[in-house]
């Protein structure tokens, strides 16, 4: 992709042949840095001796038919505020990313056809591919500004802030106070050239701070490339650059695409796309599996997987991820407010068990920091296992001997995420935390989900440790739904989120794990595996870990 070696490369490889580091890790790493997919595989192949297979593409795919899968449908209307995968996948088969993250975890060009950062990866040069609107307009560098400027600015709300926020913005005073008399705060770009558009197919980004991930962060699914006479909205016949028209849409039914003929890439595939909302009824969905009346589903419960591979013309596809729920807890709201009781929550819950009764094993412990072990910058501690001594002297230090009172809110599905909740409520009855479960609807559940002091959230994979970090538990940021504040942690994060050197940045995320186990807001009891299961007729299925579908790829055998 870049027409220079980045100064780095030469080091990965050093490291690849050094066994410093992973094939996958250099893999991942050297395609941030520019180096093209095709190149880090040959290379990584060329290193070890062991070669890699790059994802297959199939070559001859079936043509035409109406693709039907599963799903949910929200409100679909602003796509810089996007805060589930359903929306997007809506999205992305019309607006596209500047970056695509695969089903491999690697990151490469999409609305951009190349990247080259500086050395101190302070400077990103991103080239925006020759490509046109449905309209006929020209894609250019300036519609890319507008979308990053879009989803920084402080008044459109979108989670993209606590990806960049460390890198992209700087906090200033608005000159009024709120009740307690504090200062009211809001954030603006750190520099007037933070985002410079070159020309019509250049666009620079211009970094407060280094920043590894920057292709990585380009993919956040709250980041789709809108037309910027939208405004920032979207809906049916919404202008766009990739291979569907939205013809139809309606929450909590269906929301139906219909290819286009001019898409720049390969595909489209079928003649339409139509995501059907079944709702949270997981028997139903599975029942219109075995019916045929979809081809597929969007995320399998773990309850009803040996039915899946019960049904003879299904077939099931796994995915690793670092997906989870976690248990979460607002730090400015009582009994949360202490760190003891934080803790004593987190030494209460019994992963082991709660993996066992909510997802049948299929997963890994949690270890109460939300970075997985499949993270290349994951950090080995010794693990925090369930101390129930432990957890009652912390209560009684904290002022309640007795124990507390507390209510946990969480939704019915995915299902497990209920039984997981009410697992935990009876283990931490044991050192007296009593707590009531207030179940509600999906739907319902994300119109609170940042605003009860005791809930249990699913966050979904990202392809590194440092960025959940970033998105949840930043000072200030938009999906910061702990009001976790804590400047030590903001400060490491920011340091990790720059440090190329993997051995360096995972000390550095050692200390932020650490921080989340002694200090942090949340108790997260597991890491679970995917799945998603798609009638055989149904071609060039792979499951991404993110859930997200690419429209353009979809096949459909005739019946």
């Amino acid at each position: 992709m870049s027409s220079t070696e980045h100064i780095w490369i030469p080091r990965l490889k050093a490291y690849l042949a050094g066994g410093r580091i992973s094939r996958r890790e250099f893999i991942r790493t050297s395609t941030l840095l520019g180096m093209s997919a095709g190149a880090a595989y040959m290379w990584a192949g060329k290193i070890t001796g062991q070669s890699i297979p790059p994802p297959a593409f199939a070559q001859e795919l079936p043509k035409g038919g109406v693709f039907k899968i599963a799903m949910r449908v929200p409100k679909i209307d602003s796509p810089h505020t996007y805060s589930w995968i359903y929306d997007s996948n809506i999205m992305r088969a019309v607006c596209g990313y500047m970056t695509r993250t695969g089903q491999d975890n690697v990151t490469r060009p999409h609305l951009v056809e190349k990247w080259e950062p500086s050395e101190d990866l302070k400077t990103w040069t991103l080239s925006v591919r020759d490509v046109k609107w449905h309209s006929g307009r020209p894609l250019t560098a300036e519609d890319l500004a507008w979308n990053i400027k879009h989803c920084l600015d402080p008044a459109t709300g979108s989670s993209v802030v606590g990806v960049m926020k460390s890198f992209m913005l700087k906090d200033v005073d608005t000159g009024t106070k709120d009740d307690q008399g504090n200062p009211v705060m809001t954030s603006e770009l750190w520099d007037s050239n933070a985002i410079e558009v070159k020309d019509d197919r250049t666009l620079v980004l211009n970094l407060k701070e280094a920043q590894v991930a920057i292709p990585e962060h380009l993919f956040h699914y709250a980041l789709g490339i809108v037309d910027p006479a939208d405004g920032g909205k979207f809906g049916v016949g919404s202008n766009g650059t990739e291979g569907f028209d939205l013809v139809e849409c309606e929450v909590g039914r269906k929301a139906v695409l219909k290819a286009r003929k001019d898409y720049y890439g390969s595909g489209p595939h079928v003649d339409e796309l139509h995501y059907i909302d079944l709702g949270d009824n997981a028997a139903g969905v599975a029942a219109a599996v075995s019916s045929k009346q979809v081809h597929g589903i969007f995320e399998g419960n773990v309850e009803q997987l040996d039915l899946y591979k019960a049904m003879p013309h299904i077939t099931i596809y796994e995915a690793t991820t670092a997906d989870a729920a976690v248990v979460r807890m607002q730090v400015d709201q009582d009994p949360f407010k202490d760190q003891r009781v934080r803790k004593a929550v987190r030494l209460a819950t019994d992963q082991a068990k709660t993996l066992e009764i909510s997802h049948r094993n299929l997963g890994i412990e949690g270890e109460h920091h939300h970075v997985c072990p499949i993270h290349p910058d994951y950090k080995k501690l010794p693990f925090m296992g369930r101390d129930v001594e432990a957890a009652k002297k912390l209560l009684a230090e904290a002022g309640h001997p007795d124990g507390i009172d507390v209510e946990i809110t969480c939704k019915s599905d995915p299902t497990y995420e209920l039984t997981a909740v009410e697992a935990m409520v009876e283990q931490w009855g044991r050192p007296g935390i009593r707590c009531r479960i207030n179940v509600l609807p999906s739907a319902k559940y994300w119109e609170v989900w940042d605003k009860v002091p005791f809930g249990f959230t699913t966050w979904a994979h990202r392809p590194l440790g440092f960025m959940a970090l970033a998105l949840a538990y930043r000072t200030g940021v938009p999906w910061n739904e702990t009001h976790y504040a804590n400047p030590r942690f903001d400060e490491i994060l920011t340091k990790a989120e720059g440090t190329l050197d993997i051995d360096k940045r995972r000390e550095l995320m050692g200390e932020l794990q650490t921080i989340m186990q002694e200090d942090g807001p949340i108790a997260q009891p597991l890491w679970r595996a995917g799945y998603v299961a798609y009638d055989k007729r149904a071609k060039n299925i792979r499951a991404h870990p993110t859930g997200f579908i690419f429209a353009e790829e979809l096949a459909l055998e005739p019946a």
